[in-house]
């Protein structure tokens, strides 16, 4: 991998979707071990997912990895902290307001 060039990895893995009233989330694990590094891409290739509400589906796919460049990834660190803060909101007045 170079400064400026991009891999490309497939990878096998399961899909979790959880559509529930405590957890709704969906995860990707990786059955061949594989890591993703800040920067990384992952495409999932299949039809979507839907879970019922009150379940939990769970699906072997084939997915693809696009790894960052050695510069993308730098770049993802740099400013990574900066880009999760704008998901923040922050309220400091005594005022509730729902």
């Amino acid at each position: 991998m170079g400064w400026l060039t991009k891999d490309i990895e497939h990878a096998p893995c399961t899909v979790e979707i959880s559509h529930k009233f405590e957890s709704l989330h969906a995860h990707v694990r990786f059955n061949n071990g594989a890591v993703i590094y800040p920067g990384d891409e992952v495409k999932v290739h299949g039809p979507e997912i839907m879970a019922p509400f009150g379940q939990i589906v769970s699906e072997e796919r084939k997915a693809t990895i696009f790894r960052a460049s050695a510069l993308e990834r730098l770049w993802t660190r740099l400013t990574g902290d900066f880009e999760v803060m704008e998901l923040c909101e922050f309220s400091f007045s005594e005022e509730v307001t729902l």
